[in-house]
């Protein structure tokens, strides 16, 4: 199955899901993936909405001064604006495999860049655009990446390569120079900004297999070092049809999802979800999406589709949800669970149903509540079409019946198409969650009789705070680097804004008295070397940690006690 076929054979999957849009039952009946051995999304989809949807937006960027400062792109426009980028990535020397980390925020550019390196075959690494110079450096290395497309602002972040006969990456800088980067503005033609006038003027190297790498996702384990997701050419693209049925996106839509680029979730609702639908994206700059710009956009853009993660949501209650947005349709949460009181609020004020969801970095939507179900508070859904969803017992591995804890896996008999090629570079851990027919997501979860299944907790010890997923062990061998420090462990408290944030029990090492001083060090430290997302928030000085027989913390203990007579904050660190 190639070129044309593969098209249709993807058309005809997604034109069922649009079908039984509101029909969960039949959908999952009948849905089955398309399986294409070749398959390039900008070209074999991208390219023919380009001319069989020329003059519908495809992409409108939020401007600062209301709906007229907007920028609004065709198909067409970004389907020639991206055949210039990726012909000048060629001229760079961008070949198919190589690596290419993506470090934008909201601009056309991500959008431009992304559907360019699907041409080419190019490998994409995205990044959020606070990471940390460590961060960058390790990823650099981890995912051998060759080029390097980021903020003109942002260029100072990045160490020189290393010395030693190490290859070199090259530097594109976008909206703007920085000393040694070539320049992302160069892809334009001066005597015509626009490029060519029409699409076409892009030669492949050749078929792009389905199996090739195309994504290499880094997200937080429970060791310092990231995990490396790889997905391929069609674990993300034909695999978010998925997530496309759950945000109950369809032609002609206009969505709304707030997210930054550089994270999972904004390739899921920001790039594949909607334009597998045939639907326009909305891009709201991170700087701008506070709850009162969210709201201003979802009245004023027409926006009829709308995915958010809790923390906007309860942002967006707090300030006053106010009359329902005129063209809205759908809302959608994803990140974490929904409280039901959330969810009640949304339906009294709007009318909407907020439907919840579940996925990972390493999957597409796997469960999810979609339209045409009614949600049951607190659940976040069914298994959605495509996706056989068992619980498993994580001791015993037998099936555990419903009402009891069990780890959520996907049974691989028929495979999801949206699972992970697995993690790169990493074999030993791609085993373990990928073992006896079943990938193994690390979350449990209980089933009811109806179905539905609701989340409980990490099967180990990670935590979201503010619609992150946070590893206790990265922040304490950030924390137990610093000479002040004897012993450390991390903990989630509440947090009213982020629903959880880490906290840090510190033992203080010898010649370092545990008081302001010290503590202030300590998290001086933290948001030296850490994205603000990740800042341990709270730390309190203990005598000793609670230990096991064996040696491992007991964090339940640190989690149910009160808080101490001293608690240091982030926001009392100077230069906040």
């Amino acid at each position: 199955m190639t070129g044309s076929s593969a098209t249709e054979a993807f058309r005809a999957a997604r034109d069922l899901l649009l079908l039984h849009r509101t029909d969960p039952s039949k959908a999952v009946a009948e849905f089955r993936w398309p399986r294409p051995a070749e398959f390039n999304w900008a070209l074999d989809w991208f390219d023919v909405l380009a001319v069989t949807r020329r003059d519908g937006a495809a992409l409108r960027v939020v401007g600062p001064g209301g709906p007229g400062t907007d920028r609004v792109f065709t198909f067409h426009d970004l389907a020639r604006r991206s055949e210039r980028v990726a012909g000048r990535l060629r001229s760079l020397g961008v070949r198919r495999g190589d690596p290419l980390l993506l470090m934008l925020g909201n601009r056309v550019e991500v959008w431009e860049t992304m559907l360019a390196a699907i041409r080419l075959g190019a490998v994409l690494v995205p990044t959020y655009t606070t990471a940390t110079p460590a961060e960058l450096a390790d990823r650099l290395h981890r995912a051998d990446v060759r080029y390097v497309v980021a903020e003109a602002g942002l260029a100072g972040r990045f160490a020189a390569p290393p010395a030693g006969g190490a290859r070199r990456w090259t530097g594109i800088a976008v909206g703007g120079t920085a000393p040694g980067w070539a320049d992302y503005e160069d892809s334009a033609d001066p005597a015509d900004p626009e490029g060519p006038t029409d699409t076409g003027a892009f030669t492949p190297d050749g078929p792009t297999r389905a199996d090739d790498p195309l994504f290499r996702y880094f997200t937080s384990g429970t060791t310092s070092r990231p995990k490396m997701v790889e997905h391929t050419h069609v674990s993300y693209p034909i695999g978010h049809l998925s997530g496309m049925y759950w945000n109950g996106v369809r032609p002609g839509d206009t969505h709304l999802n707030v997210s930054a680029p550089g994270w999972a979730k904004h390739a899921w609702s920001s790039f594949f979800v909607p334009w597998n639908a045939e639907a326009t994206v909305v891009a709201l700059d991170a700087a701008r999406s506070g709850p009162a710009d969210v709201l201003e956009v979802l009245r004023t853009r027409s926006v009829s589709t709308f995915c958010a993660p809790p923390t906007v949501w309860r942002g967006m209650a707090a300030l006053g949800l106010g009359d329902r947005p005129p063209a809205l349709r759908e809302a959608v949460a994803a990140g974490e669970p929904l409280e039901p009181s959330l969810i009640g609020l949304v339906a009294r004020e709007w009318g909407i149903d907020l439907r919840d969801g579940y996925g990972q970095t390493e999957t597409t939507g796997q469960i999810g509540n979609p339209p045409g179900r009614r949600p049951v508070p607190g659940s976040m859904g069914h298994p959605l079409p495509g996706h056989t969803v068992v619980l498993l017992d994580p001791e015993t591995g037998r099936e555990v019946p419903d009402g009891m804890p069990g780890e959520i896996c996907l049974d691989l008999a028929d495979p999801p198409l949206g699972l992970m090629r697995g993690y790169a570079g990493d074999p030993e851990r791609t085993a373990k969650v990928l073992a006896n027919g079943h990938y193994h997501t690390g979350d449990l979860a209980v089933r009811s009789p109806d179905g539905s299944l609701t989340y409980l907790a990490r099967a180990d010890d990670m935590f979201k705070s503010f619609d992150h997923r946070i590893s206790p062990r990265e922040l304490e061998e950030v924390l137990l680097r610093d000479a002040a420090v004897a012993d450390a462990a991390v903990v989630p408290v509440p947090d009213p804004a982020g629903l959880w944030a880490p906290k840090a029990f510190v033992v203080a090492a010898p010649g370092h008295p545990a008081g302001e001083r010290t503590a202030l060090r300590v998290l001086r430290r933290v948001r030296e070397e850490l994205p603000p997302e990740k800042w341990v928030r709270v730390l309190e000085f203990a005598p000793v940690l609670p230990r096991t027989t064996s040696g491992k913390v007991r964090r339940a203990e640190l989690r149910e006690r009160a808080a101490g007579s001293a608690e240091y904050r982030v926001e009392s660190v100077p230069g906040q």
